[in-house]
């Protein structure tokens, strides 16, 4: 494994430096190579331009601590290697940790991904002790959390989890189990010996046209939140790029319109077209450093909103945020958009990921429905 100290460029100048953990590369089942990286913030930033002496001592010594941070890391990963125990890490707590990871996941991300990380917090605390350290974690323990969630953990409704429940959170609680062999609080990978659960595949809600129609039309209390939510049904983008999104990213190319972002799930730079109707959603250009939708919120007030205004539409569905990504991609295929330009449009690095969406709107499927003749039936 290399450890080196990674710098970005932020859109407001500075630069955040954190721990990159390389692992070489592997070949996916597309035949292409994919390089295994992670890392480590380091919540430490530099002035991109530093022009005062004041910025530059803060540059120097940023710099001084970020270096000092990856020679201990190097130091772990030699003592790992070698199975040279840290005594002082392997007595942590482990739920502790786990409760500081989800804590990060609050920061980073404030939509269904902390969500799971706290659910699956809840239910760690039933199952392990308290008191339980790294030096404690064995494969018993991995095996004692997995029968756990298959067979005794319940929902608020007291109703067993779902399939996509138990790989949700069981997955949570192996993530923290890798980032803790990474940070080196475990000699050995834990996560790459426990099996997963199977991912039941999810039904996908997402509006018709005459759907999405009828809301455009219907009132919503949060001018916003309309705003956001169909502009995310004209263009597939996630909630996460769109209550992000800052005006130097949408680009005015004479008649034609673009945003050029990162997207927040893979931290992938996208170039994405977008429809004359999507720009004009947008509204009128302000300071790039803006927001493009000011004062759009995450939380039960506005998923909450989201079903009333279908009430209000005569939409009978259970229609939420990220509905408007589905509606994006069944609507597109459904006007003769090929599979191959909807997934690099939603960002997926995965075709089958948007075969999902191709088996929705199966052409074939639906003509066969019709291909029986009539029959006349006397009751």
């Amino acid at each position: 494994m290399k450890i080196s100290l990674n710098k970005r460029a932020l859109k407001d100048g500075r630069i955040s430096l954190s721990i990159e953990y390389y692992r070489g590369s592997e070949i996916n089942e597309e035949g292409k190579r994919r390089h295994i990286r992670s890392f480590e913030n380091l919540d430490t930033y530099l002035f991109g331009n530093p022009k005062t002496s004041t910025e530059k001592k803060h540059n120097k010594e940023g710099l001084e601590f970020a270096e000092n941070v990856l020679s201990i890391r190097k130091a772990e990963f030699v003592q790992g290697k070698f199975d040279l125990k840290n005594t002082t890490k392997s007595k942590r707590i482990f739920l502790n940790y786990f409760e500081e990871k989800t804590e990060e996941k609050q920061r980073q991300d404030s939509s269904n991904n902390y969500g799971n990380w706290f659910s699956t917090l809840q239910h760690l605390n039933k199952i392990i002790s308290k008191n339980l350290t790294f030096d404690e974690v064995d494969e018993e323990l991995i095996k004692k959390v997995r029968h756990y969630f298959d067979h005794v953990a319940k929902t608020k409704s007291d109703l067993p989890l779902s399939q996509n429940s138990k790989y949700s959170y069981f997955n949570k609680f192996k993530a923290a189990l890798r980032s803790a062999f990474d940070d080196g609080y475990l000699s050995i990978n834990y996560a790459s010996k426990a099996k997963s659960f199977e991912q039941a595949e999810s039904q996908r809600e997402y509006l018709t046209f005459d759907e999405l129609q009828s809301l455009a039309k219907a009132e919503c209390k949060y001018p916003v939140l309309k705003k956001a939510f169909l502009f995310s049904c004209l263009s597939g983008l996630r909630w996460s790029d769109i209550n992000t999104l800052i005006w130097s990213e949408v680009r005015d190319e004479g008649e034609v319109s673009k945003i050029n972002y990162r997207q927040e799930k893979t931290d992938g730079v996208e170039y994405l077209y977008i429809s004359a109707q999507a720009r004009e959603l947008l509204g009128e250009r302000q300071d790039q450093l803006d927001r493009v939708f000011r004062g759009l919120k995450y939380g039960m007030t506005y998923n909450t909103e989201i079903i009333r205004w279908c009430n209000r539409a005569g939409v009978p569905k259970h229609i939420t945020f990220h509905s408007a990504r589905h509606t994006n991609a069944v609507l597109l295929l459904e006007n003769g958009a090929d599979i191959y330009t909807v997934s690099k449009r939603l960002g997926h690095r995965e075709i089958r990921t948007t075969a999902i969406y191709a088996k929705i709107v199966d052409t074939k499927m639906k003509e066969a429905a019709e291909m029986i003749p009539t029959l006349k039936i006397n009751f």
